[in-house]
């Protein structure tokens, strides 16, 4: 299935708190250019109370029917837009619930709210976004709240940003970004970042990482590649600054094997100034052989 095809449905989370705006922002946008219908979710979680047995009737009642008429509100100003909306309120865990619309639904993406940087650590930042990385059956957008503020506001026409490394998820991540590209009619960036062994092995896949990742524009969208030195987070954080990307595209794998409890693609969650876009594997090409890298992005 390719990027487009899977892009028929969208999961949105969405809250109470107005923390979700910028994400149902960037979704709106998605599903008018694909043609998506949203399924917006909307979870109480368990976490907030001793259990959600414990919860008072009335106030689950109450929790609810708020939630029922700020989905309703959303969808009316989807509707507008020409979008096809449905809504799901649920109990349990977030990550959990929005796995399991997404996987009902057969959505091709879930898009989800950050609290973005301003007076957040990475944990609280990246933490929610990175379990459902982890758990969704699709490529998830996280998107901080604050994205589009203050001096790091992505430029109007923006480039697609890919972090492009030799991993199972390579494949998918680029046909993600070429599609963002081609759609959206914006350059794509690939930025390869070497690690000190890929340096000292004098390898130089400036001219040839193009058509190593398997990127072919066809003239459909202007590409470049860049390939700088140094660990893949500070790279991609440099990238971001000097380029100013609408987006930011990464293949991520199931499982870390990076040291602590935490791999790349949470620190670019924590420490991007742009949505980042985690695309998984897909489940059908997992399996074929990419070739070998002594760099990757994981979860």
């Amino acid at each position: 299935m390719s990027f487009a095809e899977g892009l028929k449905t969208i999961v949105v989370a969405t809250d109470l708190e107005g923390r979700a705006e910028a994400a149902l922002e960037y979704a709106r946008k998605l599903a008018g250019a694909y043609g998506s219908r949203i399924v917006l979710a909307h979870g109480l979680d368990p976490v907030d109370y001793a259990a959600v047995d414990a919860v008072p009737g009335r106030v689950l009642k109450e929790l609810t029917e708020a939630a029922r008429a700020a989905l309703d509100e959303m969808a009316a100003a989807l509707f507008e837009d020409g979008i096809h909306t449905h809504s799901e309120i649920r109990q349990g865990v977030v990550a959990h619930l929005l796995a399991d619309v997404a996987k009902q639904y057969q959505a091709g993406l879930i898009v989800i709210g950050s609290k973005g940087r301003k007076g957040a650590g990475p944990v609280v930042v990246g933490a929610i976004a990175e379990q459902v990385v982890r758990e969704a059956p699709c490529a998830v957008l996280a998107v901080a709240e604050d994205w589009n503020a203050g001096e790091f506001r992505p430029l109007p026409g923006g480039p697609v940003l890919l972090a492009a490394e030799l991993n199972e998820a390579t494949p998918a991540a680029v046909a993600a970004a070429c599609s963002l590209a081609e759609v959206f009619h914006r350059p794509l960036l690939v930025l390869h970042a070497r690690r000190a062994a890929e340096a000292a092995a004098f390898l130089n896949p400036g001219a040839t990482t193009l058509e190593q990742f398997g990127v072919n524009a066809r003239g459909r969208f202007p590409v470049r590649c860049i390939v700088k030195d140094g660990n893949p987070g500070d790279v991609v954080e440099e990238a971001i600054e000097q380029h100013r990307p609408s987006l930011l595209v990464t293949g991520v794998k199931r499982a870390s094997k990076t040291p602590g409890p935490h791999g790349t693609a949470f620190a670019l969650l924590a420490r991007s100034r742009v949505p980042v876009l985690c695309v998984p594997p897909d489940a059908k090409k997992a399996a074929a052989p990419v070739g070998e890298s002594l760099a990757t992005v994981e979860v």
